[in-house]
């Protein structure tokens, strides 16, 4: 236990206490007398503070040196104790509360200091130290949903960090000159480190909980596939977290379907009649299985599927059995479990779902047959019989129905292999010989562990799996293994389904299987005619239907052909849905996520146990583009045939591990040659001549070469490798790693695949395109996805910003969507977020996430009036009509506000101030500018002298003269504007003048221009109806008729209506109250107006800087969504350069502009 610490008088204590432990700093002392015997001392036992002497001397030992005085010191210490005293307290009262007080006051705290809205929970805190530098700062470190936050006040300096978990690239356990143990953070820009944590291991699991629950489910929406309380976020507890961590360890562990729930752990022992004694371990009950692992690994695992259970029942408890159940199961088997904690309860619990599985699924005993130990293994579900197990056979009614649609689908009723035998270069007595030895041995051990799915597995069985499976055993023990078998048994009927639904159907997926097949082990006799061809196209193609989301990847058609050798055709199915859905997990969708995170797990494994490769392989994608093929497929497409399927059973027996420890064993026989090869070309060289060299001794059938092997010519003898000795070489000295471990690496690398995907996607919209190679067969899908060299830099070409500022608008455009996903209530995520799209339209944002960033990053702010142009804007770039924007759109609008030239910002403008940007419901569509302010029956007089408004007449003619000629360059022409439009436009522009330096200057000018395009717009209206204009009141200025020529702009805009052009109250774009239907004006009769005010010109082209816009939206974007969410009012946004101004817009830009000014 943690004391407050108090400085002590060495003088007057060495008289009353006796020095155990001293270091430069702290000193552990006993009271004389007392604690000699191992007894208390100050209320902790002799391990507790031993152990918290440690904790001392590893942690703050080092770490003191850095302070210059005493006093530092003694502050540092005195703090991290009383941090550490909070700690274990609330810990404690977590323990023995749901909610304690003290989790309460860390609340109220994390809420004040960072002011999130109410939806970012907080999961847990803990005492630590972020280190800057060289000195370490005490302080609290908050874990919330979706946010790491660290906060310090530490010698009158306050610190505070947030780091959002999507933002986090890699989560990593290091250690430095100062501590041993510390948790670092990497984000794009910066590291940061973490330490003196009271169980650093514990936090370590949290954060790495955290950040891999809210990268999936932000970023790899595509294989999200959580229990329902994760996949809402306001859900996730610490305990929570805790469960599915032990969840997904329990799916990998036993390789189950991964929809499959976790509901009690309990230890227990377990019977194990080869033993003769209990075997101690854990019960893991779930909603369909029960499964048991003994605590040393690999000593023996059971599981149990509850539809072949018959009965649970309790027995007498005794001192030799205490709380006993047995378990008995359809095989005339029963396993007995002892020491069971809560045993009524658990019991109570598995009966429930016992009687639930079964009433999905009824069975019948059939006892007209005695189980024949002879059997190589149990009856297994065939195509037209019943299903049986052992002794047991599942009744359906539906069976014989089922039998007569599969025997008119032509279904293949057994494997190809039996069909297609081979003649052997070996003698025939010699390949009978050595399967009989195989099947005889595996017949032994059979009668001892169990023939079923329920068998014993223990080392032994390990053992004669690494030999090879005899041929014979080979598809029925795949089944057992995998439990295909189980879905097999519970889904009579589906396979055919599948087959008549998707036979006859032709798309783009129909069209990859038939471009495959004939590539799928040509080599074979089976896959030579149509009877194997037509098979495989059955499989893949009823697979695609059953999961369209995989569909067909090129390498599912190798994996499926070795499995029709093997399995019956049904069984193959259900074979290859194992692999796909649960044994290699996100490994055939569109990213290929599953396998980039293997890959990253196989380096980090290089580098642990190969180190001297690892130092030597400067580039990890060069290996990579070697194996992943041989996850991908298992070693098939790489091998031959016969030493292949050896790799195959391991991979069924014990997974994924299977293939780390084979391909580390490969690299390893290879660590020379590797070592002194001079580039990768080399490499790739050594590893397929030593690959295409692994022969089989035990096979049966003749040596079936890879078809993908690079070098099976060779000039010289090569030397053999045995695949009996490499994978028994791959158990021994690289079968260490558990499955605990490999599933921690995958969630720590996941992190980094993920950030990858992420990295590459935004430089693809940064970078210009390269020249792209000639496109390749789908085989290349996935290395495409891990080198992707085709992929199109979209942005870049077609923008002037700069592009480290692109990334930047990528970021905030990115972290808008994520806040969004933050805070908001849960929308589907698949719109939002497609990694199928494009580069630069994977992210999409809605109006009002557009608004957030309108007002943050563009120059164009307008008071009050910013957010309703925003609004204007979204609709404009909206092209779908589906309320959702990409990056490209975005920043291909700001391009043009920043770097347009003066005509493409107007006609920008003025493309936001008509249909479909302005909208009849706009709601600033009623201007507070009513039309007698507008009215065109004022002089057009400027204050000047008679004859200077003579020469503006003679400039008005010019200004059309030369706008005619304008119009025949043959571009498309906009829509004219109405007044109601013109009225808006014109309180647009009045809104973006307001506090600019050049303020009345500006005012002045859009006044002057304001009343020009009044008086156009009315000579046009007036020309329509009478073809001239009228004179409006005495001495005012007069214009006479234009000549078609001359009138030639107005001409195109006001011509009379034809049959075909009739106008429609929607095309006049009009107020219901308005006589003026016919006033309009053009983009050019706006941007020739504008261009004759000087001040206007310069307003326009003026260099405006993105570079400070960008580090204020920085700044202000999290504070903006903050106060939104919380409904209090905006706050003044930071400043850095004065160009992002938060501000009311006055009374004066509301009502009182003067449009045309009164002489």
């Amino acid at each position: 236990m943690w004391l407050k610490p108090e400085e002590v008088l060495l003088k007057n204590a060495l008289k009353l206490w006796v020095t155990q432990k001293s270091s430069c700093y702290f000193i552990l002392q006993r009271r004389r007398g007392h604690g000699e015997g191992g007894g208390r001392l100050t209320g902790a036992t002799l391990e507790e503070i031993n152990e918290h002497w440690d904790w001392l001397e590893q942690n703050l030992l080092h770490t003191l040196s850095v302070f210059d005085n005493k006093e530092d010191i003694a502050s540092f210490v005195k703090g991290k104790v009383k941090a550490l005293i909070a700690e274990e307290t609330s810990s404690r009262l977590a323990e023995q509360e749901e909610d304690p007080e003290k989790f309460r006051e860390a609340l109220v705290k994390f809420e004040a200091r960072f002011n999130f809205p109410e939806a970012e929970k907080l999961i847990t805190y803990y005492s630590c130290c972020c280190w800057k530098g060289r000195v370490p700062r005490q302080g609290w470190l908050y874990l919330s949903i979706n946010h790491l936050c660290f906060y310090s006040f530490f010698l009158g300096k306050e610190l505070k960090l947030v780091v959002p978990w999507v933002d986090i690239q890699k989560l990593e356990k290091t250690s430095n000159v100062f501590l041993t143990a510390t948790i670092r953070i990497t984000t794009h820009s910066k590291e940061r480190d973490f330490s003196m944590f009271l169980n650093l291991e514990e936090v370590f699991k949290i954060m790495e909980q955290l950040a891999d629950v809210t990268l999936r489910r932000l970023l790899d929406n595509e294989g999200f596939d959580l229990d329902p309380d994760l996949q809402e976020p306001s859900q996730i507890t610490k305990r929570h977290l805790e469960a599915r961590a032990q969840n997904e360890f329990f799916r990998a562990f036993f390789r189950l379907p991964r929809q499959e729930k976790l509901h009690a752990v309990v230890d227990c022992s377990l019977w194990t009649p080869f033993s003769r004694c209990h075997t101690i371990g854990r019960m893991f009950a779930s909603d369909s299985y029960i499964c048991f692992a003994s605590k040393e690994d690999g000593c023996c695992n059971v599981i149990l599927p509850l539809r072949e259970v018959v009965s649970i029942e309790k027995m007498e408890d005794t001192s030799l059995l205490p709380n006993p159940i047995i378990v008995s199961i359809r095989s005339k088997m029963a396993f007995q479990f002892i020491e069971l904690k809560d045993r009524d309860d658990l019991v109570e619990r598995l009966l429930v779902r016992l009687k639930q599985v079964h009433a999905d699924r009824p069975v019948h005993y059939d006892t007209s047959q005695d189980d024949d130990m002879m059997s190589p293994v149990f009856h297994s579900t065939s195509m037209c019989s019943d299903h049986k197990f052992g002794d047991l056979e599942m009744m359906s009614s539906q069976n014989s129905e089922d039998s007569e649609k599969e025997r008119s689908l032509h279904l293949h009723p057994e494997a190809l292999r039996a069909v297609f035998q081979q003649s052997s270069s070996q003698s025939p007595d010699l390949r009978m010989s050595r399967e009989q030895i195989k099947t005889s041995l595996w017949n032994d051990h059979f009668v001892e562990y169990g023939r079923t799915v329920c068998m014993f597995r223990t080392e032994k069985i390990r053992k004669l799996v690494a030999m090879g499976i005899p041929e014979s055993l080979r598809g029925r023990l795949w089944l057992l293994f995998s439990d295909a078998v189980t879905d097999l048994a519970s889904h009579p009927g589906y396979y055919g389904n599948l087959v008549e639904e998707s036979m006859g159907k032709s798309c783009l997926v129909t069209e990859e299987i038939e471009r495959d097949l004939h590539r799928s082990l040509p080599e074979h006799p089976a896959f030579q005619n149509e009877t194997g061809i037509a098979a495989l196209r059955r499989v893949l193609t009823a697979y695609a239907h059953r999961n369209p989301k995989i569909g067909y990847c090129q390498s599912m058609n190798i994996l499926t052909s070795v499995l029709l050798l093997y399995a019956k055709e049904e069984e193959a199915f259900w074979l290859l849905v194992a692999v796909c859905e649960r044994m290699l997990p996100d490994y055939f969708n569109h990213r290929v996520i599953g396998a980039q995170v293997d890959q990253s797990v196989f380096e980090e494994l290089i580098k642990e146990h190969l180190p001297e490769l690892g130092e030597h392989l400067h580039d990890p994608s060069a290996l990579a583009s070697v194996s992943l093929s041989w996850f991908l497929t298992l070693f098939l497409s790489i091998m031959p045939l016969e030493s292949a399927v050896n790799v195959v059973d391991c991979f069924f027996y014990d997974g994924i591990k299977a293939i780390f420890q084979l391909g580390l064993a490969v690299l390893e026989a290879n660590t020379e040659d590797l070592c002194s090869s001079k580039d990768d070309g080399q490499a790739l060289m050594v590893l397929s001549r030593f690959l295409d060299h692994i022969k089989n001794e035990d096979s049966p059938g003749p040596r079936i070469g890879s078809h993908h092997a690079f070098f099976s010519d060779d000039q010289e003898p090569y030397p053999v490798t045995d695949i009996a000795d490499l994978i028994r070489d791959s158990y021994e000295k690289f079968g260490d790693q558990s499955v605990e471990q490999i599933e921690r690496m995958r969630c720590r690398h996941r992190i980094r695949v993920l950030q990858g995907h992420e990295d590459t996607t935004k430089q693809n919209v940064e970078e210009p395109p390269p020249t792209p190679d000639p496109p390749t067969c789908r085989q290349r899908t996935h290395s495409s996805a891990l080198h992707s060299s085709l992929k199109l830099r979209v942005v870049t070409p077609e923008v002037s910003i700069l592009p480290e500022d692109l990334e930047k608008l990528y970021d905030l455009f990115k972290r808008e969507h994520m806040m969004s996903c933050y805070w908001e209530q849960p929308q589907p995520m698949a719109p939002r977020h497609d990694p199928s799209r494009p580069y630069a339209e994977q992210y999409r944002i809605d109006t009002r996430q557009f608004a957030h960033l309108f007002q943050l990053v563009s120059p164009w702010t307008c008071g009050a009036h910013t957010e309703i142009l925003a609004e204007r804007t979204f609709r404009l770039l909206d092209d779908n009509m589906d309320h959702l924007i990409e990056f490209k759109a975005f920043v291909s609008c700001l391009d043009v506000m920043y770097n347009g030239e003066m005509n493409e910002k107007i006609k920008l403008l003025y493309r936001l101030h008509i249909p479909p940007a302005l909208t009849e419901n706009d709601r600033d569509s009623q201007s507070p500018l009513k039309n007698p302010l507008l009215s065109t029956s004022r002089p057009l007089v400027f204050g000047k002298s008679n004859g200077d408004a003579t020469d503006y007449q003679k400039q008005l003619k010019q200004m059309i003269k030369d706008l005619a000629k304008e119009k025949d360059k043959g571009e498309t022409e906009l829509p004219k504007m109405s007044q109601r439009e013109f009225i808006q436009f014109c309180k647009t522009l009045y809104s973006m003048f307001h506090e600019d330096p050049e303020e009345n200057d500006l005012y002045q000018a859009i006044a002057t221009v304001t009343t020009l395009l009044l008086q156009i717009g009315e000579v046009g209206q007036r020309s329509n109806s009478s073809g001239s204009f009228s004179q409006e009141g005495g001495g005012e200025l007069q214009v006479a008729a234009l000549s078609p020529e001359q009138d030639s702009v107005f001409a195109d805009t006001d011509t009379e209506p034809t049959p075909d052009t009739e106008p429609t109250p929607e095309d006049s774009g009009t107020l219901p109250d308005e006589a003026e239907g016919d006033w309009t004006v053009s983009l050019e009769h706006i941007l020739a107006s504008l261009l004759t005010e000087q001040s206007l010109v310069n307003f326009f082209e003026k260099p405006l800087d993105i570079k400070s816009k960008l580090e204020n939206a920085k700044l202000n974007q999290y504070s903006l969504k903050t106060f939104e969410m919380s409904g209090q009012s905006q706050p003044e946004l930071k400043q850095d350069s004065g160009l992002l101004r938060r501000r009311a817009c006055h009374t004066k830009a509301r009502t009182t502009a003067s449009w045309a000014v009164s002489p």
